[in-house]
């Protein structure tokens, strides 16, 4: 996803399903009781990376108004360089968003391979108990192909008319067709998530299980999850958690085109017409947007073509698989941006040049950028100067929620000497969240309406890491960053005599033009 329009984003929020949950694969589903086995690593240099590249990507990353959550680079097979910005780990799965897509992608490369469907199979042959009543000649006409090159005929994305429906592949299959299929790219989320029911229809398993032993498991990558529908079908086109490393050899694997430790995983036809552009994307000015736009370079089989001669798996806000035949390498990158355009400008401006044709004798270079990778982290909140008699006279008090949303009942606030505990009571259920006062504690938390995502859906039990700050004597600030997925909260509490009121901006309002954040303001009386 390129853009993030405001009131698109608002709208989905405000059309969240109960039904939407998350398939998870138990980590040791086909394990042996061994470690997965993790990609080889390698000092920079004797790859041919060159650090000062590096160094200059991340110079000009901490300048930037990128938020960068977790970076990996592979050259010739070996992981040269890795970080995660703190509280983000390596062996905590995060939210992929649309790069979700490249995955189910692959699922109906292997049903080809096992000749359960070719792409030129017409769409309603997979559904006949769900076509309406009459079939469109757009509709009859359309393939497996058009879905997977998101050229499917829609005027409009068909997300927009599944979200609040129970049986999605009926709506998908209803939807008007006014441009034949195969002619016209279109984003469309539902496409995709026609492809993961077509797995399903076919196998008798989801997605997500139909992977695990023929790609998850081969690849020894672990603790995925995916994202159910209403119906329990993956989605397909988003969803998906997988770790920053199951990235990286995803797209090792496409690189040396299906082949993994001497097995043909994928055939390497696959690997080759899944990444080649089939179509192209429009725009008013198409010889300047293939200058400047990666989003304009031709798309494939769910995988957008790249300036370079790379391609690449994109999810929203910045979730990159980028793959480089050229250079041999694959670069890796998870974060929160308002602009993904800002971030493939900077690899292409740093990273890409540093990959050179022979290795390189820098090992001081390669151990500096190891050690400022390994201290990466987020800005932690300085705690501020905490007013004691207020904390004294507040802690464990409650505050009885007024105003406009009654499902909120109380909110209670325990100050302690490193920490502040938040709780919110919402339908009779306590929802607690833990802060560190100039530090993080983690824990987890179903606490409702955080963090607001794109799409659909609850989440489920979210882990987090809480620190607070006072930024002046009345306002205590708390920043909730949930580092399963690329959003943080920020919550402002500002106390008046025996009175509260709490204020929500979530890291897509902040992004947003307003920053104003879809949640409203809680105000509550101090409960004597």
């Amino acid at each position: 996803m390129m853009r993030l329009p405001r009131r698109s984003f608002l709208r989905q929020l405000g059309l969240a399903s109960a039904a939407l949950q998350f398939n998870l694969l138990p980590s040791p589903a086909w394990a042996t009781g061994a470690k997965p086995k993790a990609l080889p690593r390698s000092r920079p240099g004797e790859q041919g990376f060159d650090a000062a590249g590096l160094a200059a990507f991340l110079d000009a990353v901490a300048a930037s108004k990128h938020e960068l959550h977790s970076l990996m680079i592979v050259r010739h097979g070996h992981v040269v360089a890795e970080g995660w910005w703190h509280p983000y780990r390596a062996d905590t799965p995060q939210m992929m968003y649309s790069l979700s897509k490249s995955f189910t992608s692959t699922a109906i490369g292997l049903a080809v391979a096992e000749k359960r469907l070719t792409v030129n199979d017409p769409v309603i042959s997979f559904f006949p108990g769900d076509l309406p009543s009459e079939l469109s000649d757009n509709l009859r006409a359309l393939r497996v192909r058009d879905l997977l090159t998101m050229s499917v005929g829609h005027g409009q994305d068909s997300m927009g008319s599944l979200w609040g429906e129970n049986n999605w592949v009926r709506k998908f299959l209803s939807l008007p067709i006014p441009n034949p299929p195969g002619t016209q790219f279109l984003y469309n989320s539902g496409a995709t998530y026609m492809c993961s029911a077509i797995i399903q229809k076919l196998t008798g398993t989801r997605l997500v299980d139909y992977l695990a032993p023929r790609l998850f498991q081969p690849l020894g990558i672990e603790n995925v999850s995916w994202e159910l529908c209403p119906q329990g079908i993956n989605t397909g086109g988003w969803g998906l958690r997988i770790t920053t490393e199951g990235l990286a050899k995803f797209g090792q694997l496409y690189l040396r085109e299906g082949l993994w430790n001497g097995q043909q995983l994928l055939p390497a036809a696959w690997t080759k017409e899944a990444t080649s552009a089939h179509i192209q994307q429009p725009a008013p000015d198409l010889a300047k947007a293939k200058i400047q736009s990666d989003w304009h370079q031709g798309y494939g089989y769910q995988f957008w073509r790249c300036r370079h001669q790379g391609y690449r798996g994109d999810g929203a806000f910045g979730q990159y698989t980028i793959v480089l035949p050229e250079q041999d390498a694959v670069v890796v990158i998870t974060s929160e941006t308002p602009d993904m355009q800002g971030v493939l400008n900077l690899v292409w401006t740093h990273l890409l040049p540093a990959f050179q044709p022979t290795t390189i004798s820098a090992a001081s270079a390669d151990k500096a950028v190891k050690t400022r990778l390994e201290r990466e982290a987020l800005p932690l909140p300085a705690a501020g100067l905490a007013p004691r008699e207020l904390c004294r006279r507040l802690s464990g008090k409650s505050f009885v929620i007024q105003g406009p949303n009654p499902t909120v009942e109380k909110v209670r606030l325990d100050f302690h000497a490193r920490e502040c505990v938040f709780a919110l009571t919402r339908n009779s259920r306590t929802h607690t969240i833990r802060n560190g006062l100039g530090k993080w504690i983690e824990g987890v938390t179903e606490m409702p309406g955080t963090p607001p995502k794109l799409t659909a859906g609850d989440l489920g039990p979210l882990r987090v890491a809480a620190a607070a700050r006072w930024i002046d004597p009345v306002t205590l600030q708390l920043t909730w960053r949930f580092f399963e997925t690329p959003h943080h909260d920020t919550v402002t509490c500002r106390f008046d005599g025996e009175r509260v009121t709490i204020e929500y901006l979530g890291s897509l309002a902040a992004m947003s033009s307003d920053k104003k954040d879809p949640r409203p303001a809680l105000t509550g009386k101090c409960q004597v």
